[in-house]
């Protein structure tokens, strides 16, 4: 049942037209806005620069890996510290600070408004500081670089007692910061996620139903939940890890009666969540774009919302499938295995409604499809050797080895990276009003995916070898510096530097189509979303006037006829 009223609408729409009657300054414009689209975009600006150096990061550690004792006589392109500190670093920036940014905050500050007609978030003050607060996060975390130290070299997952223990603790202060720079981060989700959850339910536009809400948008609501739920017990841990680290306290030091397991069950019952947290939004963009581009009403609407919510619930009993070796209960490895097991299955039936949506439609290979298909395709590879991992047998042979780190990245590349391009190359049209070039933008894709494959297609193989992770000189080792070995890890490098060089493309056609891009009009795509029936770029309030909704998101009268698009806002005939 809508929550919105027209005369709501109305109020706001004056608002926002008295708002305009002044001309606002750079600053307060740009930089104290609280237009959801500009937060949008300075949450999207911000993720793609803190991707720059998480890349610079992976460049780095890939080099000395490729590479030994080349660079530096005796150490390599990295010493063990900046190499500890390289991969501690890139594996918290592309998760922390590039996939749920641009995912969540950027996508969800653009789309939920517009996809649900209303003319900004039911917060913008509440909005705009979730902003701030996330800006100081990522400042913190790039000043850890500078201190006295060096930045935290304990791994992204931050396990006592190398984060914790004094005498183990290369960079004591830096790991504090980076400690607080995951707390104030998840401040700003906190403050972000209210914003969503309460705009997407009670803001909606006249005759909006809940189930008539679009799939991406459902998507981000959930994943808000899912953080809000999951993030509490991390932070009370996080806690006691500065009080370990500054006070000298033993909450994670068994020898003041502490157990640095406690951690990893605090780390990860936030952790695994936290991976649906990510994922539902690329889900959600990529169904969004196959929808449009296979020019059919989406197959199994409710099923994949009832789907969604079991995803999310079954999300909370998985976690300890990452502590196998630690040391717990075979008993319980037996029940988190079978769960783990569970949470593929309705994995798996998004997939498959993905596909029956695809079955028998009028599909348009452009730039934004392309992306999306290949998400999907990728991310199988990640969810089926996940199922080696996912058992607690074949787990103690794969753990920490660059089996782990192959399959985590089929994981979360198709998520942070393949998806976040299909949601952009979709989107760009109406938040520009320019069309990008799909040549450059097909050259970028199928670079992007070949670099990214010849990066991890090999680690599956060093993995099963038994080449273990964040080992930073291979030669100190004698069973793993074989040269068959060695040859696949510069293999992996080289995919990085095609992955790497790819982007180049993407920089090349933002430049052209700021520059040359041709005008894309309200509907280039002919989607069925709401958004679509607005300006490009829209207005101060989105819409004029406001909408009222006669009709689902995905329904054509003549499914896959292309001119038969009338807007959202406007009554059948």
């Amino acid at each position: 049942m809508t929550t919105t009223t027209a005369s709501h609408h109305a109020d706001a729409h004056a608002a926002g037209h008295a708002h305009d009657d002044h001309e606002q300054s750079f600053f307060v414009k740009y930089l104290w806005s609280t237009d959801h689209k500009v937060i949008g975009f300075q949450y999207m600006i911000t993720g793609l620069l803190m991707a720059m150096i998480g890349g610079y990061m992976a460049y780095g550690f890939r080099m000395q890996l490729a590479w030994p004792g080349e660079w530096i006589p005796g150490v390599g392109f990295l010493s063990s510290q900046q190499y500890n500190a390289y991969v501690t670093t890139h594996g918290t920036v592309m998760i922390f600070w590039f996939a749920m940014p641009v995912l969540i905050a950027a996508f969800g500050n653009w789309l939920i408004p517009l996809m649900i007609g209303c003319d900004d978030m039911a917060f913008p003050r509440i909005n705009r500081l979730s902003y701030q607060v996330f800006l100081i996060s990522a400042v913190v975390l790039i000043g850890s670089f500078f201190v006295d130290g060096g930045a935290f070299g304990g791994a992204w997952t931050a396990y006592p007692p190398l984060s914790a223990k004094a005498t183990m603790n290369l960079s004591p202060l830096g790991s504090t910061m980076w400690v607080l720079a995951v707390a104030l981060e998840f401040v700003a989700f906190l403050l972000g996620g209210i914003n969503f959850i309460t705009t997407a339910m009670n803001a909606r536009a006249p005759g909006m139903k809940m189930m008539d809400i679009p799939i991406v948008v459902w998507m981000i609501v959930v994943a808000s939940i899912l953080f809000m739920v999951s993030v509490g017990p991390l932070v009370a841990g996080a806690a006691m890890l500065v009080l370990d680290q500054q006070l000298g306290t033993a909450f994670y030091d068994p020898s003041g009666g502490g157990d640095p397991i406690l951690w990893q069950h605090l780390f990860w019952f936030f952790g695994h969540p936290e991976v649906y947290v990510v994922l539902l939004p690329a889900m959600g963009v990529c169904a969004e774009i196959i929808t449009c581009n296979a020019r059919k009403k989406f197959f199994g609407y409710k099923t994949l919302l009832y789907t969604v919510f079991a995803t999310g619930i079954i999300s909370f009993f998985v976690w300890a499938h990452h502590q196998f070796v630690a040391g717990i209960d075979p008993r319980m490895a037996n029940v988190f295995t079978i769960t783990t097991l569970i949470i593929s299955i309705p994995i798996a039936e998004m997939i498959f409604l993905y596909i029956a949506t695809l079955a028998g439609g009028q599909i348009r290979l452009n730039v934004p499809m392309l992306w999306a298909l290949s998400f999907v395709a990728e991310f199988l590879l990640g969810g089926v050797t996940g199922i080696f991992l996912g058992a607690s047998g074949s787990d103690i042979y794969f753990h920490d080895t660059y089996f782990v780190i192959a399959h985590f990245h089929y994981t979360f590349v198709p998520i942070a990276v393949i998806a976040c391009f299909a949601g952009f190359t979709h989107w760009i049209p109406k938040m520009t009003g320019k069309m990008m070039n799909e040549t450059l933008g097909k050259l970028h894709f199928w670079t992007t995916i070949v670099g990214f494959n010849l990066v991890f297609l090999p680690l599956f193989i060093t993995g099963m070898w038994g080449d273990h992770r964040r080992i930073y000189n291979y030669d100190h080792f004698p069973d793993l510096s074989t040269q068959a070995l060695q040859d696949l890890r510069i293999a992996s490098t080289v995919g990085l530097l095609i992955m790497i060089a790819a982007q180049g493309f993407f920089v090349w056609n933002l430049i052209w189509t700021w520059k040359k891009g041709p005008a894309a009009g309200n509907n280039p795509w002919q989607g069925t979303t709401l958004e679509w029936s607005t300006t490009s770029p829209p207005g101060h309030g989105n819409f004029h006037p406001m909408p009222t909704v006669y009709r689902g998101p995905y329904e054509y009268s003549v499914p896959g006829a292309e001119a038969d698009f009338l807007p959202q806002s406007q009554p059948p005939a």
